[in-house]
C-alpha cells in the first residue's frame, strides 16, 4: 500500500504531517474509531482525506456548513480527487449524478449534510463501499456544547447501520464535558483521542473598552490598510450594526460586503464569494458567517461587540491566520453589549449553562493576565508561561507572588471534596457564619477564615484570576463547584509558583478608560520580499478568476511565502515549495517560476539544472525514467519534470520512452473535451497518473511548435 506520507505530498504538496495528523491517519487505516480535537485551520480534514484516499470505497464526511462542503469539494477536486457534496440547496439532478458515481467506485470522498445523511442512510449503507465515516463540528450532538442541533441525535445510529466501518468525529472547539458527550453519545468503541493544542501564537489577541465610534473606525481601517492585499472580517452583533459598519467603510472607500439572516440566500452567498474570491477587503457579519470557509489569508478579525461564549469567541479569531502567518484579533468590550446579550441567554433553551459561559466571555474581556493562558486554560489546556502576543502581556499590571493565597484556595476546595461553587469557596475563605457553611461543618475545616483579610471583592478578582490561569476548573455539570487541575495541585503542594495581577478597583467596576495600545501602523515603503509577494499573490488573483476558482485554492498564502524565501527558479525547486503536489506543478509551476525569474532579473525561459542533467544524461544512455527514479533516489514524477523541461527546450523528442501512443491519444481527447476536470477524469477513470499526463501536453506543445499537431 502507498504511504500516508507519499499521498500528502502528491496531493497536498506537503512533505510533513502536523503534529496528530499521521497518528489519526494511522488509527483509522487501522480500522478504530477516532476523536480528534483539533483547533481552526489545524488541518482536521488531512486527518480523514488521506486514509479515504488509500482506502478501498468511498469516505462520507458529515457537515453542518454547506459552505465548507462546497469549498472543500472546489479544493479536493483541483488537486485530482473525485470528490462531491450533496445536500438540498442544489438541483436534485447533481446529488444524484454524485451517488451513482459512488455506487460505481467512482468517488473518494462525499461530503453530506447530516439532514440528508439521516434521510439517505438506507441508500448509502446499502449501495456505497463506504470507507470511513468522520462527523465534523461533532460538539454540535452534546447537549452541553455551545451550539448544540438537535439534527445531529440522528447520527448515533452510524455506527449500527456501518459495522465494521471506522468513524471519526472532529471539532475544533470543545471544553472537557462537551469531549465526554462527543464520544458517548456517538458510541465510539474505544476511540483513539488526541487532542491537538489550542494555542494560535501566530494571532495577536487585545480587547478594549469601548473606544466610540470615530477610533473603531480609525482602528479598521488601519487594519484595511496595513493588509491591503489580503482580507478581514468585522463581527457584530445585530443585523443593524452589520449595515452599519459596512455603510461606514464604504464610503471610507473600502471594498466591503453584509452577511446576516435577513438577507435572502443568494445575496449571502454573492457575499460570501466575493469576500472568498478576494474581491472584497473586508465582510461585515452576524455570527452567521464563517463556518466553515478554509480562507487561510484573513488576517485580522475584529469584533465589534463580544461573543456569548469563548467557544465562539475562539472559533471566530481562528478565522485569521490559517496559514500559519501573523495575523490580528481585536475585540471591543462595552457593558451595554453583555445586556443585550443578557437577553439573548434569557431567551435561550439553556438558561443556566448560557449565562454561566457569558459570565466567563466578560470575565475574560475584564481580564488584567495574559489572555492566552485563559483560552488555554478553558480548554484544559497548560500553559505556565505568558504568551507575550496579547494586549496584557504587552502593557502588563503590576505583579506580585500569589502563591500563599493560590494555596489558601486550593486547600479550600480540597477539604470540602470539591462540592462547591466559587462564591461559597470564598466566603468559606473569609470566614462567614452564613447558615448553610455552619450546617455542612465548613466552619470546621482548617482553611476557614485564612482569608479574612481580604475583601470579597479582592478575593472575587484573585480567584478568577486563578480560574483564568488553570490552577480549577469549573465543572459546570455539578453546579459550576471548582475542582483543582493537575496544575492546581503541584501549586498547591509548593512545586511551582504563581504570580497574580494586584487587585484594582476596576478588575471589579469597569472603569470605561481604554489602556494605552499601539494602533496598526500602515507600511509605506516596502521590501523586496514584500514587493515579490504582492506580485505572485496578483498573479495568483489573475489566475484564479480565469480558473473560476478561490485565489488561496491555486496556492495558499504560506506557499507564497515560501517561495519568497526559496526564489525557485527552475521546476525542480519549485516542486519544493511547501504545497506544491504533482498537479499543480503541472498547472501552475511554469507560470509562477517565470515570474520569479522575471523579478530576480533572469530570462523567463528555465534553464535545466545540473540535476536534471544528469536524469537527461541517464535517459539518453538508454535508462528507463523508473530506474532513474530508483537510482537517483528521487520520485518519478522529479524524472519526468526534469525530462519535461529539456522536451520544452527541444533538446528531447524520444517521447515513447515516456508514454505510450494509447496514453497520448487519450489524454489530447480528454484535454480537448473538459479540460478544468481532465486531470480527475485522467487520473481516477483512465488511471493515467500525473507525471504521464505532463509527458502528454509536453509531447502535445512539442508536435504543435514543429507543425505536427496530430
Amino acid at each position: 500500500m502507498i504511504s500516508p506520507q507519499t499521498i500528502l505530498k502528491k496531493y497536498y504538496g506537503y512533505s510533513s504531517f502536523r503534529p496528530g495528523q499521521a497518528e489519526i491517519v494511522d488509527a483509522i487505516l487501522q480500522g478504530r474509531d477516532a476523536l480528534a480535537l483539533m483547533p481552526t485551520g489545524g488541518g482536521k480534514s488531512i486527518c480523514f482525506q488521506v486514509p479515504a484516499l488509500m482506502l478501498p470505497g468511498c469516505a462520507i464526511v458529515i457537515s453542518p456548513l454547506i459552505a465548507l462542503m462546497n469549498d472543500q469539494v472546489l479544493a479536493l477536486r483541483a488537486n485530482g480527487i473525485p470528490a462531491a457534496a450533496i445536500h438540498s440547496n442544489q438541483d436534485e439532478y447533481i446529488n444524484r449524478d454524485s451517488y451513482d458515481k459512488a455506487i460505481k467506485g467512482e468517488m473518494k470522498i462525499i461530503y453530506i449534510s447530516p439532514e440528508r445523511m439521516t434521510a439517505d442512510i438506507d441508500l448509502i449503507a446499502s449501495k456505497i463501499n463506504v470507507s470511513l465515516v468522520a462527523i465534523d463540528e461533532a460538539h454540535c450532538i452534546s447537549q452541553w456544547g455551545h451550539d448544540f442541533r438537535p439534527v445531529y441525535t440522528s447520527l448515533r445510529y452510524i455506527k449500527e447501520r456501518f459495522p465494521g466501518v471506522p468513524v471519526m468525529a472532529l471539532t475544533a472547539t470543545a471544553d472537557r464535558l462537551t469531549r465526554t458527550d462527543i464520544s458517548t453519545a456517538l458510541g465510539l468503541d474505544d476511540p483513539f483521542c488526541w487532542t491537538g493544542s489550542f494555542d494560535r501564537p501566530n494571532i495577536s489577541i487585545s480587547v478594549m473598552n469601548d473606544p466610540g465610534k470615530k477610533q473603531r473606525l480609525k482602528i479598521i481601517s488601519s487594519l484595511i490598510e496595513k493588509y491591503h492585499l489580503d482580507s478581514g472580517i468585522v463581527y457584530c452583533l445585530s443585523r443593524k450594526k452589520t449595515e452599519e459598519m459596512h455603510a461606514a467603510l464604504t464610503e471610507l472607500g473600502y471594498r466591503s460586503v453584509c452577511y446576516h439572516a435577513g438577507m435572502t440566500p443568494q445575496d449571502r452567498e454573492a457575499s460570501q464569494k466575493a469576500f472568498v474570491d478576494g474581491d472584497v477587503q473586508v465582510v461585515c457579519a452576524t455570527i452567521a458567517f464563517g463556518m466553515g470557509i478554509d480562507k487561510s489569508n484573513i488576517r485580522w478579525v475584529v469584533h465589534n461587540n463580544i461573543p456569548g461564549n469563548i467557544e465562539s469567541y475562539y472559533q471566530e479569531i481562528g478565522r485569521a491566520g490559517r496559514d500559519g502567518l501573523p495575523s490580528e484579533a481585536i475585540m471591543f468590550y462595552n457593558f451595554a453589549d453583555i445586556m443585550m446579550r443578557r437577553n439573548f441567554v434569557d431567551e435561550s433553551g439553556q438558561k443556566e449553562i448560557n449565562s454561566e459561559k457569558l459570565d466567563f466571555m466578560q470575565k475574560f474581556a475584564e481580564a488584567s493576565i495574559c489572555r492566552r493562558r485563559i483560552l488555554l486554560s478553558y480548554f484544559s489546556e497548560e500553559a505556565t508561561h505568558d504568551c507575550g502576543n496579547c494586549d496584557n502581556c504587552r502593557n502588563p499590571r503590576r505583579r506580585f507572588d500569589g502563591t500563599i493565597l493560590a494555596q489558601k484556595a486550593l486547600s479550600a476546595v480540597i477539604r470540602i471534596n470539591a462540592q462547591e461553587a466559587m462564591n461559597t469557596v470564598i466566603d468559606i475563605l473569609r470566614g462567614s457564619n452564613r447558615a448553610d457553611i455552619v450546617k455542612k461543618g465548613y466552619n470546621r475545616i482548617k482553611t476557614y477564615g485564612v482569608g479574612a483579610d481580604l475583601s470579597s471583592r479582592v478575593w472575587h478578582s484573585y480567584m478568577l484570576q486563578m480560574i483564568q490561569l488553570g490552577l480549577f476548573e469549573v465543572a459546570y455539570e455539578e453546579n459550576f463547584h471548582l475542582r483543582p487541575t493537575p496544575y492546581g495541585m503541584r501549586v498547591v503542594k509548593g512545586l511551582e509558583r504563581i504570580e497574580l495581577s494586584l487587585f484594582q478597583e476596576s478588575d471589579y467596576y469597569s472603569s470605561g478608560k481604554k489602556r494605552t495600545q499601539a494602533e496598526p501602523k500602515i507600511v509605506v515603503k516596502k521590501t523586496p520580499e514584500e514587493q515579490l509577494t504582492d506580485i505572485l499573490k496578483t498573479l495568483r488573483k489573475e489566475i484564479a478568476g480565469k480558473e473560476g476558482i478561490p485565489a488561496y485554492m491555486v496556492f495558499s498564502d504560506a506557499s507564497l511565502e515560501d517561495m519568497v524565501r526559496v526564489r525557485p527558479t527552475d521546476m525542480e525547486s519549485f516542486a519544493t515549495v511547501s504545497g506544491v503536489g504533482d498537479v499543480k506543478l503541472s498547472r501552475y509551476g511554469k507560470t509562477f517560476v517565470s515570474e520569479i525569474r522575471k523579478f530576480q532579473g533572469l530570462p523567463k525561459s528555465l534553464p535545466a539544472g545540473s540535476s536534471a542533467k544528469e536524469s537527461l544524461r541517464m535517459f539518453n544512455s538508454g535508462m528507463k525514467p523508473a530506474n532513474i527514479a530508483s537510482v537517483r533516489n528521487v520520485s518519478i514524477s522529479t524524472v519526468y519534470s526534469h525530462l519535461i523541461q529539456f522536451a520544452d527546450n527541444d533538446m528531447l523528442s524520444d517521447f515513447r520512452r515516456l508514454l505510450t501512443n494509447e496514453q497520448y491519444g487519450i489524454v489530447c481527447h480528454v484535454f480537448k473535451n473538459d479540460a478544468e476536470k481532465a486531470y480527475q477524469t485522467l487520473n481516477n477513470l483512465y488511471a493515467i497518473p500525473s507525471h504521464i499526463i505532463r509527458a502528454a501536453l509536453a509531447e502535445q506543445r512539442y508536435r504543435e511548435r514543429h507543425g505536427n499537431p496530430g
